[in-house]
């Protein structure tokens, strides 16, 4: 499969920034920002689960205004204001640019024995670890990120770094394991893992010895020094939700599937459009009668639809009965699920998803996505989100340190990748929708 990844890119021809701790202004004239500045004051007291939810009642603050509010007020804070970070993870959110890089005063990120970076930011590791499930149950999720990650790195024409393999057999134990070895083994960064209880293992640990991105967000947040990316389902609600908002939608109708990914989306869904002021009214993907909601008061002016594509099809009927079928909808990923056929698939036309940049625009490094499909089984079909996940692995890799101090994004195949203050990527999808029941970019689909 290596040799695919090869073949592949030849036709084409981590870190946290720890919060500032200098003191909040409280100068604004805004409600809200005035508000924010006040809790980060009181949150330099406070730890562990206070902390979080301190954290969380400025972020809903500062979510509730509007975008030109927003960076006026992040543009007039002065630098070492610890509100900054907290507006600047609004507008990366956003997919919006910084007035200036995030405040890192206690940036603990060693590049070791690295060359010096180059002109555009390209900086490696020299020896890299890669943990992933090369064996268990996760394998075949495992594959597409290892061919994507091996693409971006046989694409690189520059500096690569040694990369050794570690199979992490998809458990905790397993992991801690490779990690260990990793580390004793001379590595200098580590990518993965990749299940959600092996970072959450290795994040419990606090101090870790080496740098490491990890390629999914554990149950607490990245320690010191460490990044997290991931294609969650919390990401796509809350990414939907921010896209529903910036279309003046403010009571939203929920119909949500029962199964963990799409009810974690639906959540995060829920709790964005509060943050952003907005109201969600939430029923299953089997209620037969939509109408009721559409009488309540207020009425509803926007749908989010975290089903699959299938289900979503038979939805589509109800909507028009209630009155609904000309508002503004969106979807999780998930939609793309058990539709491939236009003629079916004509009456999902004008919903809105998250999709990979990699399907509407080119993506240096990588071929077309439907070149990449025809020359390997892991880039084609759902795997080509994995694989292209794999792909920005290595981007960040080779990039984290430039992303740190940048005031925008990196263009990479799944969206405009950037990274807060807390050491978790953001990524700004592209948007897609349904035309005569095909896959076609929306106009707008990278929001930047």
């Amino acid at each position: 499969m290596l040799q695919g990844a090869v073949l592949v890119t030849a036709l084409a021809g981590c870190t946290t920034i720890e919060r500032t701790t200098g003191t909040p202004s409280t100068q604004s004239r805004n409600a809200q920002v005035a508000q924010a500045a006040d809790l980060v004051r009181q949150g330099a007291a406070l730890t562990g689960a206070e902390r979080a939810a301190n954290d969380q009642q400025i972020d809903a603050l500062l979510s509730q205004l509007d975008d030109a509010t927003l960076q006026r007020e992040a543009q007039a804070l002065p630098a070492g204001d610890p509100l900054y970070n907290h507006a600047a993870r609004v507008l990366l959110r956003r997919g919006l640019p910084l007035p200036r890089p995030l405040d890192r005063t206690a940036w603990n990120f060693n590049a070791g024995n690295r060359p010096p970076a180059e002109g555009d930011g390209y900086r490696p590791p020299v020896k890299l670890a890669v943990l992933l499930p090369l064996s268990g149950s996760l394998s075949a999720a495992a594959a597409p990120v290892r061919d994507g990650f091996l693409a971006g790195y046989y694409g690189e024409s520059r500096r690569r770094p040694e990369v050794v393999f570690y199979d992490t057999a998809g458990t905790a134990s397993g992991a801690v394991a490779a990690y260990d070895k990793a580390a004793a083994e001379g590595n200098d960064f580590v990518v993965g893992p990749l299940g959600r209880d092996e970072v959450s293992t290795l994040f419990q640990r606090g101090t870790l010895p080496v740098s490491m991105l990890a390629l999914n967000r554990g149950n607490v947040a990245p320690p010191p020094g460490q990044a997290a990316f991931s294609l969650s389902p919390e990401d796509e609600g809350a990414a939907a939700a921010d896209f529903l908002a910036e279309r003046g939608a403010k009571r939203v109708l929920v119909i949500a599937a029962d199964d963990d990914s799409q009810r974690r989306a639906s959540a995060a869904f829920r709790a964005r459009l509060a943050e952003r002021g907005g109201v969600a009214e939430t029923t299953s993907d089997t209620t037969v009668d939509l109408a009721p909601f559409a009488a309540k008061e207020g009425g509803i002016d926007g749908v989010f639809l975290a089903t699959r594509g299938s289900t979503a099809r038979a939805l589509m009927p109800r909507l028009a009965l209630a009155g609904l079928a000309g508002k503004p909808r969106v979807a999780t990923s998930h939609l793309l699920s058990g539709t491939g056929k236009a003629a079916d698939d004509r009456i999902l036309d004008g919903i809105a998803f998250p999709a990979e940049s990699w399907t509407s625009r080119s993506v240096r490094g990588l071929p077309t996505a439907g070149t990449a499909a025809g020359m390997l089984p892991n880039a084609k079909g759902g795997a080509a989100r994995l694989f292209a996940f794999g792909f920005d692995a290595w981007l960040i890799t080779a990039y984290l340190e430039h992303l740190a101090g940048a005031t925008d994004g990196l263009q990479g195949a799944t969206g405009v990748l950037s990274i807060d203050g807390q050491g978790y990527v953001q990524r700004t999808p592209a948007w897609s929708t349904f035309s005569a029941g095909t896959q076609v970019p929306l106009a707008d689909a990278d929001r930047r």
